[in-house]
């Protein structure tokens, strides 16, 4: 699963770009999927695969577990205080709030949905390692339809620098690719394949 360059992920029209400007870019993957029928959107897709189309690779859920566990030893997945750091949902507009398909909030899994249009989908995390946001976004090419996979990293203090450093070699060579290779199979089982 090709991580994607920064220019390639820059040149879409996406609303994550003005959202989220000034929060840094960590990572940019995609996948490219099958195009069986035009006109299939990101939102039909969660909504017809179950909201949440990754399914995680037993390795990917062991180290998952790993990662909760430690976790919670350490106080690493509690919230910072209410109003030590804002939640990406504040930035977003009334023309935001009307187009979004999902109320912001929502969980979804370990995050929370900060907004879910047709095509792009921004979740968040917060806790004491890092203010992540995870964006899915699905456009449709010619001959097929290119999902895409981006996480923003927002520095919460000391430990979020070492903390991504640690976690960087696991995401990177175990958790994007099963997520991505996850996805391309529920689209397969989803849309079927041509």
């Amino acid at each position: 699963m090709p991580r994607i360059s920064r220019p390639e992920f820059e040149r879409l029209p996406l609303r994550v770009h003005d959202f989220l400007a000034g929060v840094p870019l960590h990572d940019v993957w995609a996948v490219d999927l099958p195009r069986t029928r035009s006109g299939i959107t990101l939102d039909e897709f969660l909504r017809a695969a179950g909201a949440l189309p990754l399914t995680p690779s037993p390795i990917v859920r062991a180290l998952l577990g790993i990662r909760l566990g430690v976790g919670r030893l350490l106080g690493w997945d509690r919230e910072p205080d209410a109003g030590a750091r804002e939640t990406f949902a504040a930035r977003l507009t009334a023309d935001d709030l009307a187009k979004s398909l999902v109320p912001a909030g929502t969980p979804a899994g370990l995050f929370r949905i900060v907004y879910r249009f047709d095509n792009e989908q921004l979740l968040e995390l917060i806790n004491r390692t890092a203010h992540a946001a995870a964006l899915t976004a699905l456009v449709e090419t010619p001959h097929a339809y290119r999902f895409y996979f981006v996480i923003y990293v927002r520095s919460v203090g000391r430990l979020t620098p070492a903390y991504m450093a640690l976690i960087d070699p696991f995401r990177k060579l175990i958790v994007y690719p099963s997520l991505l290779r996850s996805i391309r199979a529920t689209w397969s089982h989803t849309f079927g394949t041509v």
